[in-house]
């Protein structure tokens, strides 16, 4: 009878962390929604006002970023608590990495009016080998924070220390501190916790979801490093984070990019297989805006015949959609490799695909992709991969 109470008071809990689950998911999808389809209906009210057109394209652009951040979010948390994160191994260069950093929070910063300080810290070992997509991620949530829950006119001070190394590992303590709204001591207990926010008014006036901290304490931990905090209700917050690396003892310096060609599609032939008419329009306005050829299929089938009936060699690029009718992507891009003809094992076939986790990707490999690009599809992203 104890067992049986005991598995009860389990499934009800579990009950309620979904129910609670489900209550904010739907809050923070509606929310940005809400504010994408409201400020559609005010620029159908001001079409002549050019310079309000714009104001409004880039409040729909800044909504519908924070709804793929949360997306992601959600992503991220399900991955960690599945142990489906697979960390880097490679060679990087640590000033890059915050150089990049402090470059998007510097605009950040820019557009909220707050005052970004970087403390030169010592740093003898800049090439390290390790996890630095990670890495950089850790450094935006705990940044994007500071921006998120400062003040007006507030400020915010980043320094970045190697503080011990031997012949193998370098350690650094990278320290961030803001003037922003603080923390009650009791939320400080619980801030690594998904979903924690201080109140409920934080979901609308900071746009947070209360899974960037969580993200970070778990990525941390992943690559062997320690998070620990500082912090006064109306008197800011201090993060210090403690991360070991791997030494790079030989590393690929790179050279400048004075002879880099510049990335195009110019004379590129892409056969862009798509169901969606809206996700078509716009990938074919990005193609085409790059010099690229377009054929269009609206399903692997009809992928499939176009190519069987091309010339051999015609096509260069295949971006294929992965859930379609009549036929999914894998299901294509498996036909075309069994084609007897030899651009089938050479053409470059890229899924192009709202599927986002691990699995998906290795499922796109094994059908015989090349590449697995996740929507919204990012230019820079398919110019990296089609130059490559």
């Amino acid at each position: 009878m104890k067992k049986e109470k005991d598995y009860q008071k389990q499934l009800k809990l579990a009950d309620e962390a979904k129910t609670n689950f489900l209550r904010r998911m739907s809050h923070d999808i509606r929310t940005p929604i809400n504010g994408i389809r409201g400020i559609i209906e005010i620029a159908n009210h001001n079409k002549e006002d050019l310079e309000k057109q714009q104001e409004y394209r880039d409040k729909i652009k800044t909504a519908s970023g924070y709804l793929l951040d949360l997306i992601n979010n959600v992503l991220d948390m399900s991955k960690l608590e599945s142990s489906d994160i697979k960390l880097e191994h490679k060679p990087f260069n640590i000033r890059e990495i915050l150089h990049k950093s402090n470059e998007i929070i510097i605009m950040q910063c820019n557009e909220c009016g707050i005052t970004y300080n970087i403390e030169e810290g010592r740093i003898d070992h800049s090439y390290l080998i390790g996890s630095p997509l990670h890495f950089q991620q850790v450094l935006m949530n705990i940044a994007g924070n500071a921006v998120k829950y400062n003040r007006e006119n507030g400020s915010i001070f980043v320094r970045c220390t190697e503080i011990s190394s031997d012949d193998k590992m370098a350690e650094f303590e990278l320290v961030c501190r803001d003037t922003g709204i603080g923390m009650s001591e009791d939320f400080q207990k619980r801030i690594f916790e998904p979903f924690s926010q201080e109140n409920e008014n934080a979901r609308t006036k900071y746009a947070g979801t209360g899974l960037g901290m969580a993200i970070a304490k778990e990525l941390i931990e992943l690559q062997g490093g320690s998070i620990e905090l500082k912090s006064k209700e109306g008197d800011g917050t201090e993060f210090k984070i403690k991360i070991s690396f791997e030494i790079d003892h030989l590393p690929v310096r790179k050279k400048n990019n004075q002879n880099k060609e510049k990335k195009t599609l110019e004379g590129t032939r892409i056969l862009l297989t798509e169901d969606n008419d809206l996700n078509m329009e716009v990938a074919e306005f990005m193609l085409k805006n790059k010099g690229a050829e377009i054929t269009k299929a609206w399903n692997g089938k009809e992928a499939v015949e176009i190519f069987k009936a091309s010339q051999e060699g015609y096509f260069d690029v295949i971006l294929m959609d992965i859930m379609m009718p009549v036929m999914g992507g894998l299901e294509a891009a498996r036909n075309i490799r069994k084609l007897e003809r030899e651009d089938a094992s050479k053409v470059l076939i890229v899924a192009m695909t709202a599927n986002a986790f691990q699995d998906d990707m290795e499922k796109s490999i094994e059908a015989g992709m090349d590449a697995h690009i996740t929507k919204p599809l990012n230019m820079d992203e398919l110019l990296d991969v089609v130059c490559k």
